[in-house]
């Protein structure tokens, strides 16, 4: 039981890290929420494993955890007296570059509600129907609809405004 567990781990590990980074916009917190569903999956892993179905039951723990998140109360930030320097590393989690479109829509993602945002990684990065979406997210396919409707709308001003925001001119 242990070894198939280990093995859907690292065959599934990087792509469920993927679609949590784009979840979360924070690499750490990524790695939190996929560890978390992991756990959550080894508990329920021989009725899974017979079932045949370990992936869509991780990444449901994922996105649903993640919405907990969401909901919940959020912490007041402390202010510094000194900024410290971001990161300008702007990989993809599993090390690949991003191209400047990539980084703009990345950045655009970030500046989405993080409903909208959960309801574009789903629809467009995975690929997933609007009744899985909304099963996995716990909404009515019309909030789905509606979410992605709007969230394609703002993402397409933050594109445009994008480059005008870092003083560029789109040719």
């Amino acid at each position: 039981m242990d070894d198939e567990f280990e093995e859907f781990v690292r065959a599934r590990t990087p792509a469920l890290l993927r679609s949590a980074y784009l979840l979360t916009g924070d690499q750490h917190l990524a790695e939190d929420l996929v560890q978390t569903a992991l756990a959550r999956t080894h508990g329920s892993w021989r009725r899974l494993e017979r079932a045949g179905n370990a992936d869509a039951y991780t990444r449901k723990v994922m996105y649903h955890l993640q919405v907990r998140r969401w909901r919940r109360r959020r912490f007041a930030e402390t202010p510094l007296e000194h900024v410290p320097e971001q990161a300008r590393n702007l990989a993809v989690p599993d090390g690949g570059d991003l191209s400047d479109a990539g980084v703009d829509l990345r950045r655009a993602l970030l500046r989405l509600a993080p409903r909208q945002r959960a309801v574009l990684v789903l629809r467009y990065f995975e690929d997933r129907s609007e009744a899985d979406a909304a099963a996995l997210l716990g909404c009515s396919i019309g909030t789905i609809k509606s979410q992605s409707a709007k969230g394609l709308a703002r993402l397409r001003v933050l594109m445009a405004a994008e480059p005008e925001a870092q003083g560029v001119r789109r040719a």
